[in-house]
């Protein structure tokens, strides 16, 4: 989704056997977050933009939810898009940086910034066209891995590398699991909420996920560990542009 990042970057994100979907739990969290911001459509249906769509799993998950509502799929990758115009009526080619998004300055009601920003070489220009795109006092919903989950605290005191993090785009080196994604920046809650907060908008809410990858026996303490944000898996943060 970047215009800047290097060669190799693309490539890898072009990759077909690179992931571009993440958890069902998570995007049904975000999309009921969502759907209360926004209401129903049966007196204004919103422009909603999937910024980094994917392959159109986590559009799709949430499109019964936002019934009405015009939902619109965007991502770099021309592979991912492929995939995600079998379930999405609408996905389109867009890039944050550099030329920017394919829509309009105020255009959008809301957005849906998913496993994205961790992906980014430069965050700060995307939250810049996000902020662009939306209109005043609209939504946005980011999600992302949380660096400081309740594991991966107990991992840094052990010695071991955190989940989400990675050293390499070719390999996974001194952390649990075995899928390479391309994480380059990774956020607490603290840091996420300040880093939103100076682009420009609105903190309304931060709130927990589970992640799909932690294995089964400790799946209930994951779950558990969503009630306090700064302990989960994931954050998912609700935003308005100021």
């Amino acid at each position: 989704m970047t215009a800047v990042a290097p060669g190799e970057l693309r490539d890898f994100y072009e990759n077909p056997a690179v992931p571009v979907a993440s958890g069902s739990a998570r995007s049904l969290r975000q999309a009921r977050m969502l759907a209360t911001a926004i209401g129903p459509a049966t007196t204004t249906p919103r422009t909603i933009l999937d910024i980094g769509c994917g392959d159109g799993t986590a559009a799709a998950t949430a499109a019964p939810l936002l019934a009405g509502h015009h939902l619109v799929g965007v991502d770099w990758s021309q592979d991912a898009l492929g995939r995600a115009r079998a379930r999405l009526p609408y996905a389109v080619r867009g890039e944050l940086t550099g030329r920017g998004l394919p829509f309009r300055a105020g255009s959008a009601d809301a957005v849906l910034f998913s496993e994205v920003i961790e992906h980014l070489v430069d965050p700060d220009a995307a939250l810049d066209e996000l902020r662009r795109v939306l209109r005043p006092g609209g939504h946005l919903m980011l999600s992302t891995p949380n660096l400081a989950a309740w594991y991966n605290r107990g991992l840094l005191l052990a010695g071991v590398q955190p989940v989400f993090s990675e050293v390499s785009l070719r390999a996974v080196h001194g952390r649990p699991g075995r899928e390479v994604v391309g994480h380059l920046r990774l956020y607490t809650a603290r840091a996420l909420r300040e880093f939103v907060a100076a682009s420009g908008f609105e903190v309304v809410t931060l709130a927990g996920a589970p992640f799909h990858g932690v294995p089964r026996p400790l799946r209930p303490l994951d779950r558990l560990a969503c009630a306090r944000p700064s302990l989960a898996s994931i954050l998912l943060l609700h935003a308005r542009r100021t």
